[in-house]
Protein backbone atom coordinates (compact mmCIF):
# COMPACT_ATOMS: atom_id res chain seq x y z
CA UNK A 1 0.00 0.00 0.00
CA UNK A 2 1.33 3.50 -0.79
CA UNK A 3 2.42 5.54 2.20
CA UNK A 4 -0.08 8.21 3.27
CA UNK A 5 0.82 11.70 2.11
CA UNK A 6 1.20 14.40 4.80
CA UNK A 7 -1.66 16.84 4.99
CA UNK A 8 -1.41 20.40 3.72
CA UNK A 9 -1.85 21.79 7.23
CA UNK A 10 1.05 19.68 8.49
CA UNK A 11 3.26 20.85 5.62
CA UNK A 12 2.46 24.48 6.33
CA UNK A 13 3.18 23.93 10.00
CA UNK A 14 6.57 22.40 9.30
CA UNK A 15 7.48 25.23 6.94
CA UNK A 16 6.43 27.78 9.53
CA UNK A 17 8.51 26.06 12.21
CA UNK A 18 11.53 25.93 9.91
CA UNK A 19 11.17 29.64 9.08
CA UNK A 20 10.89 30.58 12.76
CA UNK A 21 13.99 28.57 13.63
CA UNK A 22 15.93 30.04 10.70
CA UNK A 23 15.10 33.64 11.60
CA UNK A 24 15.75 33.04 15.28
CA UNK A 25 19.20 31.61 14.54
CA UNK A 26 19.94 34.60 12.33
CA UNK A 27 18.94 37.04 15.06
CA UNK A 28 20.98 35.41 17.83
CA UNK A 29 24.03 34.50 15.75
CA UNK A 30 24.77 37.89 14.19
CA UNK A 31 24.52 41.55 15.12
CA UNK A 32 22.65 42.86 12.09
CA UNK A 33 23.34 46.20 10.45
CA UNK A 34 26.96 46.67 11.56
CA UNK A 35 27.63 49.49 9.10
CA UNK A 36 24.32 51.22 9.80
CA UNK A 37 24.87 51.24 13.56
CA UNK A 38 28.46 52.42 13.06
CA UNK A 39 27.23 55.40 11.02
CA UNK A 40 24.61 56.10 13.70
CA UNK A 41 27.29 56.04 16.40
CA UNK A 42 29.61 58.33 14.46
CA UNK A 43 26.86 60.74 13.46
CA UNK A 44 25.21 61.11 16.87
CA UNK A 45 28.52 61.45 18.71
CA UNK A 46 29.87 63.94 16.16
CA UNK A 47 26.71 66.06 16.36
CA UNK A 48 26.87 66.33 20.15
CA UNK A 49 30.64 66.88 20.09
CA UNK A 50 30.48 69.75 17.58
CA UNK A 51 27.59 71.32 19.47
CA UNK A 52 29.50 71.27 22.76
CA UNK A 53 32.62 72.66 21.13
CA UNK A 54 30.70 75.48 19.48
CA UNK A 55 29.02 76.42 22.77
CA UNK A 56 32.20 76.42 24.87
CA UNK A 57 32.14 80.26 25.19
CA UNK A 58 28.47 80.13 26.27
CA UNK A 59 28.48 76.93 28.33
CA UNK A 60 27.86 78.70 31.65
CA UNK A 61 24.77 80.48 30.28
CA UNK A 62 23.38 77.31 28.72
CA UNK A 63 23.92 74.66 31.37
CA UNK A 64 26.15 76.14 34.06
CA UNK A 65 25.78 78.32 37.13
CA UNK A 66 24.81 81.39 35.08
CA UNK A 67 21.91 79.71 33.31
CA UNK A 68 18.53 81.51 33.39
CA UNK A 69 17.07 78.18 34.47
CA UNK A 70 18.40 78.45 38.02
CA UNK A 71 19.75 75.60 40.08
CA UNK A 72 16.74 75.62 42.41
CA UNK A 73 14.30 75.46 39.47
CA UNK A 74 16.19 72.51 38.01
CA UNK A 75 16.03 70.72 41.38
CA UNK A 76 12.26 71.17 41.54
CA UNK A 77 11.77 69.85 38.02
CA UNK A 78 14.04 66.84 38.53
CA UNK A 79 12.23 66.05 41.75
CA UNK A 80 8.99 65.78 39.78
CA UNK A 81 10.04 63.98 36.60
CA UNK A 82 12.83 61.82 38.17
CA UNK A 83 15.18 62.53 35.27
CA UNK A 84 18.91 61.88 35.61
CA UNK A 85 21.59 64.55 35.77
CA UNK A 86 24.84 64.65 37.70
CA UNK A 87 24.98 68.46 37.53
CA UNK A 88 22.56 68.66 40.44
CA UNK A 89 25.00 66.84 42.70
CA UNK A 90 26.81 70.16 43.15
CA UNK A 91 26.34 73.77 42.02
CA UNK A 92 30.07 74.50 41.93
CA UNK A 93 31.87 75.75 38.84
CA UNK A 94 34.61 73.11 39.07
CA UNK A 95 32.10 70.27 39.02
CA UNK A 96 30.31 71.80 36.02
CA UNK A 97 33.57 72.15 34.09
CA UNK A 98 34.47 68.55 34.85
CA UNK A 99 31.10 67.29 33.61
CA UNK A 100 31.07 69.48 30.51
CA UNK A 101 34.53 68.62 29.25
CA UNK A 102 34.05 65.02 30.32
CA UNK A 103 31.05 64.95 27.97
CA UNK A 104 33.29 66.35 25.21
CA UNK A 105 35.88 63.61 25.80
CA UNK A 106 33.24 60.85 25.88
CA UNK A 107 31.74 62.12 22.61
CA UNK A 108 35.12 62.09 20.90
CA UNK A 109 35.93 58.59 22.17
CA UNK A 110 32.53 57.26 21.05
CA UNK A 111 32.88 58.83 17.62
CA UNK A 112 36.28 57.17 17.16
CA UNK A 113 35.02 53.88 18.57
CA UNK A 114 37.51 53.63 21.45
CA UNK A 115 36.27 51.41 24.30
CA UNK A 116 32.80 51.80 22.89
CA UNK A 117 30.91 49.80 25.48
CA UNK A 118 32.16 52.00 28.30
CA UNK A 119 32.11 55.25 26.35
CA UNK A 120 28.53 54.75 25.22
CA UNK A 121 27.43 54.80 28.87
CA UNK A 122 29.56 57.86 29.64
CA UNK A 123 28.19 59.54 26.51
CA UNK A 124 24.64 58.94 27.71
CA UNK A 125 25.54 60.33 31.15
CA UNK A 126 26.92 63.50 29.55
CA UNK A 127 23.89 63.98 27.29
CA UNK A 128 21.35 63.40 30.05
CA UNK A 129 23.22 65.54 32.58
CA UNK A 130 23.48 68.61 30.37
CA UNK A 131 20.09 68.42 28.68
CA UNK A 132 18.15 67.68 31.86
CA UNK A 133 19.91 70.52 33.67
CA UNK A 134 18.36 73.10 31.31
CA UNK A 135 15.40 71.59 29.53
CA UNK A 136 14.55 74.72 27.54
CA UNK A 137 17.90 74.91 25.73
CA UNK A 138 17.19 72.24 23.13
CA UNK A 139 15.28 71.60 19.93
CA UNK A 140 14.18 68.59 17.93
CA UNK A 141 17.78 67.57 17.27
CA UNK A 142 18.52 67.44 21.00
CA UNK A 143 15.54 65.15 21.48
CA UNK A 144 16.88 62.76 18.84
CA UNK A 145 20.33 62.75 20.46
CA UNK A 146 18.69 62.15 23.84
CA UNK A 147 16.90 59.05 22.54
CA UNK A 148 19.79 57.65 20.51
CA UNK A 149 22.22 58.10 23.40
CA UNK A 150 20.13 55.64 25.39
CA UNK A 151 19.60 53.16 22.55
CA UNK A 152 23.28 53.04 21.61
CA UNK A 153 24.11 51.40 24.95
CA UNK A 154 22.37 48.20 23.83
CA UNK A 155 23.90 48.09 20.34
CA UNK A 156 27.18 46.58 19.22
CA UNK A 157 27.99 49.65 17.18
CA UNK A 158 31.78 49.21 17.02
CA UNK A 159 32.01 46.12 14.84
CA UNK A 160 33.38 48.19 11.94
CA UNK A 161 34.90 51.64 11.46
CA UNK A 162 36.21 51.90 15.00
CA UNK A 163 39.44 51.68 16.95
CA UNK A 164 37.98 48.74 18.85
CA UNK A 165 37.48 46.79 15.63
CA UNK A 166 41.05 47.50 14.56
CA UNK A 167 42.37 46.35 17.93
CA UNK A 168 40.27 43.18 17.74
CA UNK A 169 41.62 42.34 14.26
CA UNK A 170 45.19 42.81 15.45
CA UNK A 171 44.58 40.65 18.51
CA UNK A 172 43.03 37.91 16.39
CA UNK A 173 45.94 38.09 13.97
CA UNK A 174 48.35 37.63 16.86
CA UNK A 175 46.40 34.61 18.09
CA UNK A 176 46.40 33.11 14.61
CA UNK A 177 50.16 33.56 14.52
CA UNK A 178 50.46 31.45 17.66
CA UNK A 179 50.69 34.10 20.36
CA UNK A 180 49.87 33.16 23.93
CA UNK A 181 46.28 34.19 24.77
CA UNK A 182 47.42 35.32 28.22
CA UNK A 183 49.75 37.85 26.59
CA UNK A 184 46.76 39.47 24.88
CA UNK A 185 45.05 40.43 28.13
CA UNK A 186 43.14 43.70 27.82
CA UNK A 187 44.85 45.69 30.57
CA UNK A 188 43.19 48.95 29.53
CA UNK A 189 39.81 47.28 29.84
CA UNK A 190 40.67 46.11 33.36
CA UNK A 191 41.68 49.64 34.36
CA UNK A 192 38.47 51.11 32.93
CA UNK A 193 36.42 48.47 34.72
CA UNK A 194 38.02 49.32 38.05
CA UNK A 195 37.67 53.09 37.54
CA UNK A 196 34.02 52.88 36.52
CA UNK A 197 33.29 50.65 39.51
CA UNK A 198 34.90 53.20 41.80
CA UNK A 199 32.96 56.03 40.09
CA UNK A 200 29.73 54.15 40.76
CA UNK A 201 30.59 53.19 44.34
CA UNK A 202 31.24 56.72 45.64
CA UNK A 203 27.89 58.31 44.66
CA UNK A 204 26.09 55.14 45.72
CA UNK A 205 27.54 55.39 49.21
CA UNK A 206 26.73 59.10 49.32
CA UNK A 207 23.11 58.45 48.32
CA UNK A 208 23.27 60.56 45.14
CA UNK A 209 21.63 57.95 42.93
CA UNK A 210 17.93 57.28 42.93
CA UNK A 211 16.96 53.64 43.29
CA UNK A 212 16.08 53.12 39.62
CA UNK A 213 19.14 54.82 38.17
CA UNK A 214 21.45 53.21 40.70
CA UNK A 215 20.20 49.74 39.81
CA UNK A 216 20.45 50.54 36.11
CA UNK A 217 24.10 51.64 36.21
CA UNK A 218 25.17 48.82 38.50
CA UNK A 219 23.46 46.30 36.20
CA UNK A 220 25.43 47.68 33.25
CA UNK A 221 28.67 47.44 35.24
CA UNK A 222 28.00 43.86 36.31
CA UNK A 223 27.18 42.87 32.74
CA UNK A 224 30.46 44.37 31.61
CA UNK A 225 32.32 42.48 34.36
CA UNK A 226 30.65 39.20 33.42
CA UNK A 227 31.42 39.72 29.74
CA UNK A 228 35.07 40.39 30.51
CA UNK A 229 35.41 37.28 32.66
CA UNK A 230 33.72 35.08 30.07
CA UNK A 231 36.04 36.22 27.32
CA UNK A 232 39.17 35.23 29.21
CA UNK A 233 38.14 32.57 31.70
CA UNK A 234 34.83 31.19 30.49
CA UNK A 235 34.20 27.97 28.64
CA UNK A 236 32.76 27.71 25.16
CA UNK A 237 29.06 27.33 25.95
CA UNK A 238 28.68 30.25 28.43
CA UNK A 239 30.63 32.47 26.06
CA UNK A 240 28.42 31.47 23.13
CA UNK A 241 25.31 32.11 25.23
CA UNK A 242 26.56 35.58 26.20
CA UNK A 243 27.29 36.37 22.56
CA UNK A 244 23.80 35.23 21.53
CA UNK A 245 22.19 37.42 24.21
CA UNK A 246 24.31 40.41 23.13
CA UNK A 247 23.29 39.88 19.49
CA UNK A 248 19.64 39.62 20.50
CA UNK A 249 19.84 42.87 22.49
CA UNK A 250 21.60 44.62 19.60
CA UNK A 251 19.02 43.53 17.04
CA UNK A 252 16.12 44.45 19.34
CA UNK A 253 17.62 47.91 19.90
CA UNK A 254 18.11 48.32 16.14
CA UNK A 255 14.43 47.55 15.55
CA UNK A 256 13.46 50.08 18.23
CA UNK A 257 15.65 52.74 16.61
CA UNK A 258 14.07 52.12 13.23
CA UNK A 259 10.59 52.27 14.73
CA UNK A 260 11.52 55.50 16.53
CA UNK A 261 12.63 57.15 13.29
CA UNK A 262 9.45 56.06 11.53
CA UNK A 263 7.39 57.41 14.44
CA UNK A 264 9.18 60.77 14.26
CA UNK A 265 8.39 61.18 10.58
CA UNK A 266 4.85 59.82 10.83
CA UNK A 267 3.84 62.13 13.68
CA UNK A 268 5.51 65.13 12.03
CA UNK A 269 3.76 64.43 8.74
CA UNK A 270 0.31 63.87 10.20
CA UNK A 271 0.53 66.98 12.38
CA UNK A 272 1.43 68.99 9.30
CA UNK A 273 -1.58 67.62 7.45
CA UNK A 274 -3.87 69.12 10.11
CA UNK A 275 -2.42 72.62 9.71
CA UNK A 276 -4.18 75.07 7.41
CA UNK A 277 -0.92 76.57 6.12
CA UNK A 278 0.30 73.13 5.09
CA UNK A 279 -3.02 72.43 3.43
CA UNK A 280 -2.93 75.54 1.26
CA UNK A 281 0.78 75.05 0.40
CA UNK A 282 2.23 78.19 2.01
CA UNK A 283 3.75 76.82 5.24
CA UNK A 284 7.40 76.93 4.14
CA UNK A 285 7.10 80.60 3.14
CA UNK A 286 6.94 81.78 6.77
CA UNK A 287 10.15 80.27 8.24
CA UNK A 288 12.07 81.58 5.22
CA UNK A 289 11.21 85.12 6.35
CA UNK A 290 12.16 84.78 10.02
CA UNK A 291 15.18 86.86 10.96
CA UNK A 292 16.23 84.34 13.63
CA UNK A 293 16.50 81.57 11.01
CA UNK A 294 18.03 83.35 8.04
CA UNK A 295 21.81 82.80 7.75
CA UNK A 296 21.55 83.51 3.99
CA UNK A 297 18.66 85.96 3.48
CA UNK A 298 19.33 86.39 -0.24
CA UNK A 299 19.00 82.65 -0.90
CA UNK A 300 15.84 82.45 1.21
CA UNK A 301 14.32 85.39 -0.73
CA UNK A 302 15.02 83.67 -4.05
CA UNK A 303 13.17 80.52 -2.98
CA UNK A 304 10.31 82.40 -1.32
CA UNK A 305 9.77 84.63 -4.36
CA UNK A 306 8.36 81.74 -6.39
CA UNK A 307 4.94 80.51 -5.31
CA UNK A 308 5.40 77.29 -7.29
CA UNK A 309 8.64 76.41 -5.48
CA UNK A 310 7.06 77.13 -2.10
CA UNK A 311 4.05 74.93 -2.93
CA UNK A 312 6.22 72.04 -4.20
CA UNK A 313 8.43 72.15 -1.09
CA UNK A 314 5.43 72.33 1.24
CA UNK A 315 3.46 69.47 -0.29
CA UNK A 316 6.57 67.41 -0.98
CA UNK A 317 7.67 67.60 2.65
CA UNK A 318 4.29 66.36 3.89
CA UNK A 319 4.05 63.53 1.36
CA UNK A 320 7.59 62.27 2.01
CA UNK A 321 7.17 62.26 5.78
CA UNK A 322 3.77 60.58 5.74
CA UNK A 323 4.71 57.99 3.12
CA UNK A 324 8.14 57.00 4.41
CA UNK A 325 7.03 54.44 7.06
CA UNK A 326 4.93 52.66 4.43
CA UNK A 327 7.77 52.37 1.92
CA UNK A 328 10.08 50.23 4.05
CA UNK A 329 8.80 47.11 2.31
CA UNK A 330 9.94 48.38 -1.09
CA UNK A 331 13.68 48.95 -1.17
CA UNK A 332 13.84 51.16 -4.24
CA UNK A 333 11.07 53.53 -3.19
CA UNK A 334 12.48 53.65 0.33
CA UNK A 335 15.92 54.64 -0.95
CA UNK A 336 14.43 57.40 -3.10
CA UNK A 337 12.45 58.87 -0.21
CA UNK A 338 15.46 58.51 2.07
CA UNK A 339 17.56 60.54 -0.35
CA UNK A 340 14.84 63.19 -0.52
CA UNK A 341 14.69 63.47 3.27
CA UNK A 342 18.47 63.82 3.52
CA UNK A 343 18.31 66.61 0.92
CA UNK A 344 15.53 68.20 2.97
CA UNK A 345 17.65 68.16 6.14
CA UNK A 346 20.64 69.61 4.30
CA UNK A 347 18.37 72.39 3.04
CA UNK A 348 17.17 73.07 6.59
CA UNK A 349 20.77 73.31 7.77
CA UNK A 350 21.66 75.82 5.04
CA UNK A 351 18.48 77.88 4.74
CA UNK A 352 17.34 77.98 8.38
CA UNK A 353 20.71 77.75 10.11
CA UNK A 354 19.96 74.54 12.05
CA UNK A 355 23.00 72.36 11.32
CA UNK A 356 22.90 70.25 14.48
CA UNK A 357 19.24 69.39 14.07
CA UNK A 358 19.96 68.29 10.49
CA UNK A 359 23.03 66.29 11.53
CA UNK A 360 21.06 64.45 14.21
CA UNK A 361 18.24 63.57 11.81
CA UNK A 362 20.61 62.43 9.06
CA UNK A 363 22.44 60.25 11.58
CA UNK A 364 19.11 58.70 12.61
CA UNK A 365 18.16 58.17 8.96
CA UNK A 366 21.42 56.26 8.45
CA UNK A 367 19.92 53.08 9.93
CA UNK A 368 17.95 52.73 6.66
CA UNK A 369 20.86 53.31 4.29
CA UNK A 370 21.76 50.32 2.07
CA UNK A 371 24.92 48.46 2.96
CA UNK A 372 26.27 48.71 -0.59
CA UNK A 373 26.20 52.49 -0.42
CA UNK A 374 27.89 52.52 2.99
CA UNK A 375 30.66 50.24 1.71
CA UNK A 376 31.16 52.52 -1.28
CA UNK A 377 31.23 55.56 1.00
CA UNK A 378 33.72 53.89 3.32
CA UNK A 379 35.97 52.98 0.40
CA UNK A 380 35.94 56.59 -0.83
CA UNK A 381 36.78 57.93 2.64
CA UNK A 382 39.58 55.40 2.99
CA UNK A 383 40.99 56.37 -0.39
CA UNK A 384 41.01 60.05 0.51
CA UNK A 385 42.65 59.31 3.86
CA UNK A 386 45.40 57.21 2.28
CA UNK A 387 46.12 59.86 -0.34
CA UNK A 388 46.43 62.52 2.37
CA UNK A 389 48.67 60.31 4.48
CA UNK A 390 50.72 59.43 1.41
CA UNK A 391 51.43 63.08 0.77
CA UNK A 392 52.48 63.44 4.40
CA UNK A 393 54.86 60.50 4.07
CA UNK A 394 52.77 58.13 6.22
CA UNK A 395 50.67 56.43 3.59
CA UNK A 396 51.20 53.10 1.84
CA UNK A 397 54.16 54.55 -0.09
CA UNK A 398 55.76 56.33 2.86
CA UNK A 399 58.48 54.97 5.03
CA UNK A 400 56.42 55.36 8.22
CA UNK A 401 53.42 53.39 7.05
CA UNK A 402 52.37 50.36 9.03
CA UNK A 403 50.74 47.17 7.70
CA UNK A 404 47.08 47.95 7.24
CA UNK A 405 44.41 45.56 8.40
CA UNK A 406 42.06 44.19 5.75
CA UNK A 407 38.79 46.00 5.17
CA UNK A 408 36.03 44.53 7.33
CA UNK A 409 33.63 42.25 5.53
CA UNK A 410 29.93 42.16 6.25
CA UNK A 411 29.14 38.86 8.00
CA UNK A 412 26.70 36.51 6.35
CA UNK A 413 24.05 34.36 8.06
CA UNK A 414 26.13 31.29 7.25
CA UNK A 415 29.02 32.44 9.44
CA UNK A 416 31.81 34.98 9.71
CA UNK A 417 34.11 35.33 6.70
CA UNK A 418 37.82 34.84 6.67
CA UNK A 419 39.61 37.49 8.69
CA UNK A 420 36.59 38.43 10.78
CA UNK A 421 36.29 37.99 14.51
CA UNK A 422 34.73 34.71 15.56
CA UNK A 423 33.72 35.58 19.09
CA UNK A 424 31.22 38.15 20.24
CA UNK A 425 33.94 40.15 21.97
CA UNK A 426 36.15 40.32 18.90
CA UNK A 427 33.26 41.08 16.57
CA UNK A 428 32.13 43.89 18.80
CA UNK A 429 35.62 45.28 18.95
CA UNK A 430 35.89 45.48 22.74
CA UNK A 431 38.84 43.57 24.09
CA UNK A 432 40.78 40.69 22.58
CA UNK A 433 39.38 38.08 20.28
CA UNK A 434 38.39 34.51 21.00
CA UNK A 435 41.23 32.45 22.44
CA UNK A 436 43.06 30.26 20.01
CA UNK A 437 41.42 27.00 21.13
CA UNK A 438 39.26 27.01 17.98
CA UNK A 439 41.71 28.56 15.56
CA UNK A 440 44.49 25.95 15.32
CA UNK A 441 47.20 28.54 14.94
CA UNK A 442 49.58 26.15 13.22
CA UNK A 443 47.16 25.54 10.37
CA UNK A 444 46.83 29.27 9.68
CA UNK A 445 50.48 29.83 8.88
CA UNK A 446 51.20 31.04 5.34
CA UNK A 447 51.36 28.30 2.77
CA UNK A 448 55.02 29.06 2.03
CA UNK A 449 55.94 28.40 5.68
CA UNK A 450 54.12 25.09 6.03
CA UNK A 451 55.88 21.84 5.10
CA UNK A 452 54.46 20.04 2.12
CA UNK A 453 54.41 16.28 2.61
CA UNK A 454 54.53 15.71 -1.17
CA UNK A 455 57.76 17.66 -1.59
CA UNK A 456 61.11 15.93 -0.89
CA UNK A 457 62.82 17.47 2.08
CA UNK A 458 59.65 19.16 3.27
CA UNK A 459 59.61 17.27 6.52
CA UNK A 460 62.99 18.70 7.39
CA UNK A 461 61.68 22.21 6.89
CA UNK A 462 63.30 23.10 3.54
CA UNK A 463 63.40 26.89 3.28
CA UNK A 464 62.02 28.67 0.21
CA UNK A 465 64.38 28.87 -2.74
CA UNK A 466 65.72 32.09 -4.17
CA UNK A 467 64.65 32.58 -7.76
CA UNK A 468 66.85 35.09 -9.54
CA UNK A 469 65.19 36.15 -12.73
CA UNK A 470 66.82 38.13 -15.51
CA UNK A 471 64.21 40.88 -15.32
CA UNK A 472 64.30 41.83 -11.68
CA UNK A 473 65.82 41.31 -8.23
CA UNK A 474 65.78 37.96 -6.46
CA UNK A 475 62.41 36.93 -5.18
CA UNK A 476 61.22 34.26 -2.80
CA UNK A 477 59.44 31.29 -4.30
CA UNK A 478 57.96 28.50 -2.23
CA UNK A 479 58.85 24.88 -2.88
CA UNK A 480 56.99 23.29 -5.73
CA UNK A 481 54.05 21.11 -5.00
CA UNK A 482 50.42 21.59 -4.03
CA UNK A 483 49.85 23.96 -1.17
CA UNK A 484 47.40 22.83 1.47
CA UNK A 485 44.60 25.32 1.76
CA UNK A 486 43.79 26.66 5.22
CA UNK A 487 40.50 25.39 6.59
CA UNK A 488 37.54 27.71 6.25
CA UNK A 489 36.33 29.57 9.32
CA UNK A 490 32.93 27.92 9.10
CA UNK A 491 34.32 24.41 9.37
CA UNK A 492 33.79 22.73 12.76
CA UNK A 493 36.84 22.15 14.94
CA UNK A 494 36.46 18.40 14.64
CA UNK A 495 36.63 18.63 10.84
CA UNK A 496 39.89 20.55 11.06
Amino acid sequence: RPAPQPSTVRQLGSRFDAAVVRYFLTVVSHALGPYQTAILRIGVAATWLFFLLREVPHRHELYGPESPWAFSLAEQLIERNKAFTVLLWSDGTVWFELVYFGAVAASLALMLGWRTRTMSVLFMVGVFSLQNRSVFMGDGGDNVIHLMAFYLIFTRCAQVWSLDARRARRTEAALRAGADPDSQLDRTGVVLLVLTGFALGVPTLLGLFTLVWGLFFWALWLIQLGWFLLQFHGTGEPRSLATAVANLAHNAALVVIMAEVCLIYATAGWYKVQGSRWQDGTATWYPLHLDYFAPFPALADILASSGLIVMVITYGTVMVQVAFPFTLFNRRIKNVLLALMIVEHVSIAVLLGLPFFSMAMIAADAVFLPTVFLLWLGARVTGVRERVLGRLGRGPHGKKSAPRAPWPILPSPAGPPVGEATSGEAAYGEGPAEPAHALKAASYRPAADRPDPTTPGAAAGTPPTRDTGPEGPPRDTPPEGPRPEPPGPQEPDGGR
